[in-house]
């Protein structure tokens, strides 16, 4: 199929690209010059994971990145609308969608045919029936259902991780409310044989997304209100009280022949220093001012991000049980990307524990292998030294906080062996094997278990 994506931010480049990997012709239309330059010059604005090797395979064949909107929709059969919906003072802003719907129904205008327009951006409930659908048939002078379509298709693509998801899904959403819409859409993803197709409504669909992550973001939250609970019961660690949740036949079952099935949601049952990225906390956030707009509030999902923003404090608290004064103190923060995989470093807890660590006196240096240059321009001008190594991050240090699980810091307790005398290592993933780290503190990890385990290690 010819198709059209309006947007060459994360969503529609990931869809564009995966899509041209699948047989289609894909144009990427972006108002942003320098970015669909750079794209024609085979440079992304964004890194994950296998993208790159996707650009250079169709650049210029399948994939062609372009400003003209009007052209890439007329030469196209379907539109996908993947423009940003970031929250502004609580509420989604929609204007960056309606803004590409009103472009797309002055082409539909003189464009002959069944053409099918699809939003992708996460949208509240309501938003492609109340918002799309009126504002193309206004600007295009057709009705939706007989001259155009207008379909819903959310994704679900984790960062880092997002060409694989989306070329192995494990279900898509299809909303429609009119059958000619749905059969195209449908035509998008026929090389999908072996995946479970949704087909609903567009109101359902735009639902789905946002339950999804709200479940993710609760689970998250839970697993470090659990872990808060551990830190002050005495003798706890809430690796082990988790841990043998997750086998509760329920989350991990037990096969016929004795195995036992580990899912990947217990990734999100897991205490940490709480979720950032540009989904989890805009999207419960935007489902929180939406619920409260039609007085149905959601207390929980209120409950969700208030534990999440206190989160990154408790790792200054475990600083606090070592450091009387963190005036001076030599701060290494390892990680500033929200997860491992990506550059993102929105909502990272980084974002919100180098600033306080920099309010409070602490001299702060800072290593990830590739969101640096996001960290400057997210902390602005700030005083941290952003080391180019691991080892020149903690090579002065009084403590280590780690905050993104990268698989690079796993040489931790390798690194601080010839360290005198030893920094203080707070682990903000429980990443690091405690039993390795002579000064070990950890999300969930009560201070009189560090006392036993530190008694035992000196005997």
């Amino acid at each position: 199929m010819k198709v059209s994506i309006i947007g060459a931010g994360y969503v529609g480049l990931v869809t564009g690209l995966c899509l041209a990997d699948r047989g289609h012709r894909i144009q990427c239309v972006d108002v942003d010059e320098e970015r669909i330059n750079g794209l024609a010059n085979g440079i992304l604005p964004i890194h994950e994971a296998g993208l790159d090797r996707l650009l250079n395979k169709h650049l210029g064949h399948g994939f062609v990145p372009t400003t003209d909107l009007a052209t890439a929709v007329m030469e196209s059969e379907l539109t996908v609308i993947a423009v940003g919906t970031p929250v502004r003072n609580g509420a989604i802003d929609l204007s960056y969608v309606a803004s590409a719907a009103g472009s797309i129904g002055k082409v539909l205008a003189r464009k002959g045919g069944f053409h099918v327009v699809v939003v992708k951006s996460t949208v509240v409930p309501g938003t492609t029936d109340e918002l799309v659908r009126p504002v193309l048939e206004t600007s295009s002078g057709k009705s939706s259902g007989s001259d155009f379509g207008v379909g819903m298709n959310p994704e679900f693509l984790r960062e880092g991780e997002a060409v694989d998801d989306f070329q192995n899904p494990d279900r898509i959403v299809l909303g429609a409310d009119d059958s000619g819409s749905l059969e195209v859409m449908m035509r998008l993803y026929a090389s999908f044989r072996d995946t479970h197709l949704v087909c609903t409504n567009t109101r359902t669909a735009e639902m789905i997304k946002y339950t999804s992550n709200a479940l993710l973001a609760t689970l998250i939250s839970f697993s470090n209100e659990i872990g808060n609970l551990c830190a002050v019961a005495g003798g706890v660690d809430v690796v082990d009280v988790l841990g043998a949740v997750h086998l509760d036949k329920r989350i991990s079952p037990i096969e016929s022949d004795g195995r036992r099935t580990t899912p990947a949601i217990t990734s999100y049952l897991k205490a940490g220093c709480g979720f950032g990225g540009s989904c989890f906390p805009k999207d419960v956030r935007a489902l929180i001012q939406w619920s409260t707009d039609r007085e149905r509030p959601v207390r929980l999902l209120n409950a969700v991000l208030e534990t999440n923003e206190q989160q990154p404090h408790e790792l200054i608290a475990l600083l606090d049980r070592h450091f009387h004064d963190l005036r001076n103190v030599h701060v290494a923060v390892l990680g500033l990307a929200f997860k491992p995989g990506t550059d993102d470093v929105r909502e990272s807890p980084a974002l919100r524990i180098i600033p306080e660590l920099l309010r409070r006196g602490a001299v702060v240096s800072a290593y990830d292998p590739i969101a640096v240059a996001q960290a400057k321009l997210a902390l602005g001008d700030s005083k941290v030294f952003y080391a180019p190594s691991l080892e020149t991050a903690i090579e002065n240090a009084d403590a280590v906080v780690l905050l993104t699980s990268w698989p690079e810091f796993q040489q931790m307790p390798e690194l601080l062996q010839a360290r005198e005398p030893l920094p203080m290592v707070v682990d903000g993933r429980r990443f690091l094997d405690k039993t390795r780290i002579p000064r070990y503190e950890g999300i969930g990890l009560s201070g009189e278990s560090t006392r036993r385990r530190a008694a035992v290690a000196s005997h």
